[in-house]
């Protein structure tokens, strides 16, 4: 352990004696420093044990000896250890009074006792202390590899919580709780769930303390009892990003009643350390998983699934026989990079394969070109996880963050099964194009099925057609000899009834008649032809929307 004023005084060749605040020799002393200064407090750091002969103060002075260790004191020196038979035979009654008042430990250093042995008995003390702390350590790193090559992740929180005397958590991508020790842990971090989100968006490696002296601690939840095995309040929670990319892939949380200590940190780093070489092994057998899925999926859309559950085996569990939603999803231009043309879809993956592992369930997710084509169980977790991310990215941009990391558009297709899954990626591929023209992050094909087709005339090159169109009968129209325009679309939604549509603009219908004949003469086309008639009925609904 660190030396203590304790250990200094019952050290047999210091033969040290206590002359005030014997009720506080308990502290740890950081380092023993000699100085006759009198004012040294502006060269300490809090911690030492001061060393004086009082060469230069007038110790027998009481108000000079309390402003002097009132100084010292507030300024976090430990004790105070004064030479007798130099300057003084004995300690002034003045700083012995002084001392006592403050609650400042007075030592008296026998003439016989260099300070220069007090420094050396604290500077072993501490050497000692660190290499117990290294050695404790080294004997933490052993146990959590042990550990975790024997139960994984579980068992090296079990042994990590142990070894700080508190608690810790896993927390996935998406900033779920995936495993905690002890178990009463997991209610304590699911309520750190916000800061863990606030981490995530910093690039690795980064950490955050919360509660204890650096913040806030999460509060304990109503009418829930602090289990009997937990170490005091633990009010102190370190959080660590994990993962050697730019992104976090998990986040790491330790749960203690104090700051720790040197040994204790080497258990942390080594966790960590631990839990990072796990993910990136993992991340080499997702890539072959990834090459797999490639193949799988190249089977479906070719419209062999048997050929594909072949392949599959039991990897994808039941996925490829239940129904399924195709996923497609591009990063919008904002997020692509030269690096990583996929770096803006890698928070979509995350929040789909966390979803996935929680629930049970398999889900295929294979990059494709520039874009992330993923299988997963209609009505299942990960197709929801995916919905609600979109939403949230869709209030962000609209809520005027700017969100350019993770901007993306994503398309999703209808339920199908094995044999229709090229027409579900059609879907998919339909309705991704339709959320980029209409600058969303997720539409539905059944969204698009179930509204109306007048949303998309909004496109800009619809417009520019409808335009072009009607240009001729507008400009008619604005030298005031006559509505064409108006008249058109009266004609149009009257399907042709004269009557009707001459009624609607308070015409005669030979004067609507003759004005239909102006508008096939000026287009050069024949309303008789159906295919006109449509194109010319979206064009001004085309223009209308305007």
């Amino acid at each position: 352990m660190a030396p203590t004023l304790a250990s200094l005084v019952h050290h047999s060749a210091l033969k040290l004696t206590v002359r005030a605040g014997g009720d506080r020799l308990d502290v740890p002393v950081r380092w023993a420093h000699v100085s006759e200064l009198a004012d040294p407090v502006p060269y300490m750091e809090g911690g030492e044990l001061l060393l004086i002969t009082a060469l230069k103060l007038d110790a027998e002075d009481p108000q000079a000896m309390r402003r002097y260790v009132r100084r010292l004191a507030g300024a976090g020196v430990v004790g105070l250890g004064f030479a007798v038979g130099v300057a003084y035979d004995e300690i002034p009654k003045a700083l012995v009074e002084a001392a006592e008042k403050e609650g400042l430990p007075l030592l008296e250093v026998p003439r016989r006792t260099p300070f220069l042995a007090i420094s050396k008995a604290v500077s072993a003390a501490i050497a000692a202390d660190q290499y117990r702390a290294v050695t404790a350590g080294f004997a933490a790193q052993r146990e959590l590899t042990k550990q975790a090559l024997a139960a994984g992740p579980e068992g090296l929180l079990s042994a990590l919580a142990s070894q700080v005397d508190g608690w810790a958590a896993l927390y996935d991508a998406s900033g779920s709780v995936v495993a905690a020790a002890p178990e009463w842990a997991g209610r304590r971090a699911a309520r750190l769930t916000a800061e863990v989100e606030r981490l995530r968006e910093r690039p690795t490696p980064a950490s955050a303390v919360v509660g204890g002296a650096g913040g806030s601690a999460p509060a304990q939840g109503a009418g829930e009892a602090k289990p009997a095995d937990a170490p005091g309040n633990a009010d102190r929670v370190e959080l660590h990003s994990l993962g050697a990319g730019r992104r976090p892939r998990a986040t790491l949380a330790v749960g203690t009643a104090a700051a720790l200590g040197t040994a204790e940190r080497y258990a942390v780093h080594s966790a960590i350390a631990l839990l990072t070489l796990t993910m990136e092994r993992s991340r080499s057998l997702q890539a072959a998983e990834q090459r797999l899925g490639a193949a799988v999926l190249r089977m479906l859309l070719a419209g062999e699934p048997d050929h594909a559950r072949a392949v599959a085996g039991d990897l994808y569990g039941e996925l490829l026989d239940a129904p399924f939603r195709v996923l497609v999803a591009e990063p919008a231009s904002a997020a692509r990079t030269a690096g990583d043309p996929l770096a803006g879809l890698a928070g979509l993956v995350d929040v789909a394969e966390s979803a996935a592992a929680r629930s049970g369930e398999a889900v295929l997710v294979v990059p494709e070109g520039g874009r992330l084509v993923a299988l997963a169980a209609d009505g299942g977790a990960a197709v929801a996880a995916c919905t609600r991310y979109a939403a949230a990215r869709e209030g962000k941009r609209t809520g005027g963050g700017d969100g350019d990391e993770d901007a993306m558009v994503v398309g999703l297709s209808a339920p199908a099964g094995p044999i229709a899954a090229a027409a579900a990626y059609k879907q998919a591929e339909q309705a991704l194009s339709v959320a980029r023209r209409r600058g969303r992050v997720l539409v539905e094909h059944e969204q698009l099925a179930a509204g109306s087709v007048l949303p998309l005339l909004a496109d800009d090159a619809v417009k520019a057609f409808a335009d072009g169109l009607l240009r001729a009968l507008r400009e008619h129209d604005a030298t005031g000899r006559g509505d064409l325009v108006a008249s058109l679309r009266a004609w149009l939604s009257r399907h042709g009834q004269w009557d009707a549509a001459a009624a609607d603009l308070g015409v005669h219908r030979h004067t609507l008649r003759y004005r239909m004949r102006r508008v096939e003469e000026i287009l050069g086309r024949s309303l008789d032809d159906p295919d006109a008639r449509m194109e010319l009925w979206l064009a001004l609904k085309a223009t209308s929307t305007e």
